[in-house]
């Protein structure tokens, strides 16, 4: 059956230049939420926490309670919760939404500062930090989200500044001590945030961050290969046709093989007849639901080292790719 390998080795090299770059490894929050970009949640925070980052983002308290365990707190972007959790805390999307949250949970406020997607309004903040304190929860920092950070434009340094306003605001109404944390991946590789509590990475610790040129693009490379099996062989002749509709023309007498994976496991079906494999292999005729087509015999084929390249070739991003991965392929840590 199809597998998908994880490297330590790279994977370390990646937070090695993320705690360089940030200052810290007390200040990277590891992005784990969608199956930790479809590398596998639990491996990946097994090795997350013994290389020794301390924090997670997740998406829904499921995750969160499956990876608690490894980290001192773990941030959830997408969950109202019913009852009140001791290391997790909940994200406030929107004003109307806190009293919906069990009292007596931990709360981090989201604020708009440009994207307009989720979070209050910076014209909100002292109604939420009132609401907040009359429903019994408890708030333990403030964030927001650049739309552009990874962009050729000037837009991540107007969110910035709009969130240093809504920080000074923050800090006058909040009784407590709050964390305040902005910057993704993109954004921490084009500004200096060692001033803020928290970054929260995620494409980059997966080494698939990609930058619009000038900006220089950090030396990280992807942790996930995605493995398949040979099924079957057959010696073809030129001009021979194969697959689905027959979009594929044998160019010379040649080896063409079923590899055990298909657009089911997340394989674009989008990327036919226009990818080769890392070792050469070209990829013909329709991928099909659970199998897809190479010109090649090896007994277990990488279909892709970077999901990037992947993505390039199915008309989308590697985030697609990686997140599309079949949650039930065995995930392999190697060195």
């Amino acid at each position: 059956m199809a597998f998908i390998t994880l490297s330590r080795k790279v994977f370390f090299n990646n937070l090695d230049i993320i705690t360089e770059r940030i200052g810290s490894i007390h200040k990277v929050a590891l992005v784990l939420k969608d199956n930790a970009y479809g590398h596998g949640l639990l491996p990946i925070a097994q090795l997350g926490s013994e290389y020794g980052v301390r924090y997670a983002v997740v998406r829904n308290l499921a995750e969160a309670s499956a990876v608690e365990r490894f980290f001192d707190s773990v941030l959830v972007l997408d969950e109202t919760p019913k009852i009140a959790q001791r290391n997790i805390s909940f994200t406030v999307n929107a004003l109307d939404k806190i009293e919906q949250f069990a009292r007596g949970a931990l709360v981090e406020l989201k604020v708009d500062s440009g994207m307009h997607r989720n979070g209050i309004a910076p014209s909100e903040l002292a109604e939420a930090f009132a609401r907040i304190k009359r429903h019994g929860l408890t708030c333990k920092g403030v964030f927001t989200h650049y739309r552009s950070a990874d962009a050729l434009s000037s837009e991540l340094f107007w969110q910035r500044q709009n969130f240093e306003s809504i920080k000074a605001i923050a800090q006058r109404l909040s009784p407590t001590m709050l964390r305040f944390h902005s910057a993704n991946s993109a954004a921490l590789f084009r500004g200096d945030f060692s001033g803020e509590d928290l970054v929260r990475v995620g494409i980059a610790a997966y080494g698939c961050l990609e930058l619009d040129a000038p900006h220089p693009a950090p030396p990280l490379q992807p942790v996930l290969s995605l493995w398949a099996e040979r099924q079957s062989s057959r010696s073809l002749q030129a001009g021979m046709r194969m697959g689905y509709n027959a979009t594929a023309t044998m160019p010379h007498d040649g080896i063409i093989s079923a590899y055990d994976v298909g657009y089911a496991d997340g394989l674009h079906r989008s990327a036919s007849n226009r990818y080769t494999a890392p070792n050469g292999a070209r990829q013909m005729g329709r991928i099909s639901m659970d199998n897809t087509l190479f010109t090649c015999k090896d007994e277990e084929l990488c279909i892709f080292d970077n999901a990037n390249r992947f993505a390039q070739a199915a008309g989308t991003i590697g985030y697609e790719i990686l997140t599309g991965m079949n949650p039930n392929f065995e995930r392999r840590i190697v060195d």
